[in-house]
């Protein structure tokens, strides 16, 4: 896939979800287009990241055929996207001394090429958060995170039950970063939460491929 260079920083795909829409199933390894939906979001992301990560929990074996890194919450407890988010940069601060990590949710497969160059662009200074948003609204999991926040964001989770990604943010500079829609009207963030979802995620792809 053609796109921007890969930028100086790592990125981490979060596969943490219940799937609960989903009857359970663990969403991220469904065939979309004959692949696991996971497989198209590396495939996205990992050309415009210096490495690679997974963050998921459970038997992580079940990610070994993608041949990287999958790292476990670093926090006991589900505390859902921000607990994936705090482990994301822990692992980008711990394995490659980065300053910042960008995230992308594993249920999202059509996220647009250039989404880390982008946010480089829009964060204004090194303690900026920038955050995707498009037509549908802000996508607080798409994101680019300064790993000097980590202290923070872990005393968040273990002070608060407010697991909402966007309560954490406000207490920081957070800019958004808008991504149009793409030329066939479909939304860059569109994500799959349903079998109906499925479907259509199905449909736009054929549409890309033609």
């Amino acid at each position: 896939m053609s796109g921007p260079a890969p930028q100086p920083i790592v990125g981490v795909v979060l596969a943490g979800g219940l799937s609960r829409r989903m009857g359970g199933t663990d969403k991220t390894l469904i065939s979309l287009g004959g692949k696991p939906m996971i497989g198209h979001v590396l495939e996205r992301l990992a050309p415009q990241v210096a490495d690679v990560a997974i963050n998921a929990n459970g038997d992580t074996d079940r990610f070994a055929p993608f041949g990287v890194p999958v790292i476990e919450d670093s926090i006991q407890g589900y505390k859902g996207p921000l607990a994936g988010i705090l482990t994301a940069m822990r692992w980008a601060r711990q394995a490659h001394r980065d300053t910042h990590v960008v995230t992308a949710a594993a249920d999202t497969p059509f996220f647009p090429a250039d989404l880390v160059s982008r946010f480089r662009q829009c964060a204004t200074g090194p303690e900026t958060i920038a955050m995707a948003t498009s037509g549908s609204g802000r996508h607080p999991v798409f994101a680019l995170w300064p790993t000097c926040l980590a202290e923070d964001l872990e005393s968040w989770l273990k002070e608060t039950d407010t697991l909402k990604v966007t309560m954490w943010t406000r207490r920081h500079e957070c800019v958004d970063c808008n991504f149009a829609a793409y030329g066939d009207g479909s939304d860059p963030f569109f994500n799959v939460n349903t079998p109906d979802d499925l479907a259509e995620a199905e449909t736009i792809l054929r549409g890309k491929a033609q």
